[in-house]
């Protein structure tokens, strides 16, 4: 999706067990030249809210010892993953964003992994979804029945 001033759109689905504990779809603040630099400065701009999430959860006394990312794109995994060493000419001027993702994949606090894109949870956030696909991710999110219908 691109908005009007050509930013484009990006979303974000936090989950905890069965269901989405929150849900992020906002217009990008800077304009991407590609869909791999829109994948991860969506990463970055959501890495915050992540973090913050976990130091709640261990405070609370729950075990958890790391997020999980999700990423559907190749080349957005690589440059969170290796950072510099897959960086080209192409990536510099979103590097900041690619080391500070990579930085807590160092650390240990998130895990880049691979995800299909027939299965990818924040699409249903930032895509218009039609059919069965609609229908196994709202029920995936809202914790409801593939086959539910409001009454």
């Amino acid at each position: 999706c691109v908005h009007w001033d050509s930013r484009g759109h990006g979303g974000a689905t936090l989950m905890m067990g069965e269901g989405a504990m929150a849900s992020y779809s906002n217009r990008l603040r800077v304009n991407t030249r590609s869909s791999t630099e829109t994948e991860v400065v969506t990463v970055d701009r959501y890495m915050p809210e992540i973090l913050w999430t976990m130091n709640f959860l261990r405070e609370q006394g729950f075990p958890v010892e790391l997020s999980r990312i999700a990423q559907d794109n190749q080349a957005a995994q690589q440059l969170e993953t290796r950072g510099r060493f897959s960086s080209t000419s192409r990536t510099k001027h979103f590097k900041n964003k690619v080391f500070f993702v990579k930085d807590q994949v160092d650390q240990g606090e998130v895990a880049i992994v691979d995800c299909p894109t027939s299965v990818m949870w924040a699409d249903f956030m930032t895509k218009p979804l039609q059919g069965q696909l609609y229908k196994e991710m709202r029920a995936r999110i809202m914790g409801c029945d593939v086959d539910y219908v409001d009454a």
